[in-house]
């Protein structure tokens, strides 16, 4: 599954990764991103934003995981 985020909404994303499991995403003005077991894998072409954005983006799929149903 492809999905094109116009804005950069770390929650929503999360959200999205986490719920399809595997596929790929755009963050439109920072990237493509590809997620396998729920999580953002690192980028191909490495800057300090995409790398940041991974990071984040995996601390709230992890929140979002501890969080009681």
């Amino acid at each position: 599954m492809f999905r094109n985020f116009k804005a950069y909404r770390p929650l929503q994303i999360a959200r999205f990764v986490k719920t399809l499991f595997k596929g790929q995403l755009h963050i439109e003005g920072i990237g493509s991103f590809e997620f396998d077991g729920g999580r953002l894998l690192m980028p191909h072409n490495e800057n300090k934003r995409m790398l940041s954005v991974m990071s984040e983006v995996n601390l709230h799929i992890r929140q979002l995981s501890a969080m009681p149903a």
